[in-house]
């Protein structure tokens, strides 16, 4: 499967720094208004790190009025053929979806979800052989049970892990980098949570916003600046890191698969 279903990772869409970011959504990390310049000069890193790992991206223009519109994670889930389209969390990020459909529907067959769901695409992570689905402020108890259906649909199953209000998303305090293998935050999830897998690398609670990550098939992993403890526990594990500034970008909340949507 493309996109977090396929650590080839060879194409990406990314959709450049609102002109309104400053007024990104922002409850979890941060500490300050974002700051829309550096965040620009932050995005065109996290491009160049992705292009760099041999990612082919596709920058999308800004929607106008949708502060938080570079986060196009949250707006899709790709399967195989087909792009399911979700019901954001936040109602300020309603309008955001009706782009990224229209420009997923140019190769993938289109789902809605159902008008009763609720979903952001940064509660669904894939650890090679199953969907971990987040039940958070954002993803309700409906789009679980739509998208796990829809996954059960394509043979694939599907465990929910109830999300800590701590946090905002269920990529927000971890990710899986290879089949068996899970970066986890401390103080967010629990080791009954994570039984299903063969070896967690535990992160600091206090370098929480490291746990997510970007991993590619020949061991290269994206992880944010500023994290030693993680980094080298990261690197300890067997992977390269490419270390990128994410300053900015945590100061709304966002982290680095938030910032794209992988298609193939």
């Amino acid at each position: 499967m493309p996109g977090v279903f396929d650590r080839k990772r060879r194409r990406a869409i990314v959709r450049k720094i609102s002109e309104d970011y400053e007024d990104a959504l922002s409850t979890y990390f941060g500490t300050k208004r974002p700051d829309q310049v550096a965040a620009k000069y932050q995005h065109a890193g996290y491009v160049a790190a992705l292009e760099s790992c041999g990612v082919e991206v596709e920058i999308l223009e800004v929607l106008e009025g949708h502060p938080d519109c570079c986060f196009v994670e949250d707006t899709a889930i790709i399967f195989e053929d087909t792009a399911v389209i979700c019901n954001p969390g936040h109602p300020s990020r309603a309008g955001e979806v009706e782009s990224i459909a229209k420009r997923l529907s140019k190769e993938f067959e289109i789902q809605k979800m159902p008008t009763d769901t609720m979903m952001d695409g940064g509660d669904v992570i894939f650890t090679g052989t199953e969907l971990l689905i987040g039940l958070s402020t954002r993803t309700n108890a409906n789009g679980v049970a739509f998208l796990s259906k829809f996954a059960a649909e394509r043979n694939i199953p599907a465990q929910i892990i109830d999300v800590p209000k701590t946090t905002l998303h269920l990529t927000t305090v971890c990710s899986v980098p290879r089949n068996g293998t899970i970066i986890a935050a401390e103080g967010h999830l629990r080791p009954d949570q994570l039984e299903m897998f063969e070896e967690v690398i535990w992160v600091p609670e206090d370098e929480a916003y490291a746990a997510n990550t970007i991993a590619f098939e020949d061991g290269r992993i994206i992880i944010s600046e500023g994290f030693p403890i993680t980094i080298e526990r990261v690197r300890n594990a067997g992977f390269e890191p490419v270390i990128v500034p994410m300053s900015e970008i945590m100061q709304a909340d966002g982290s680095l698969t938030c910032l794209s949507l992988f298609i193939g």
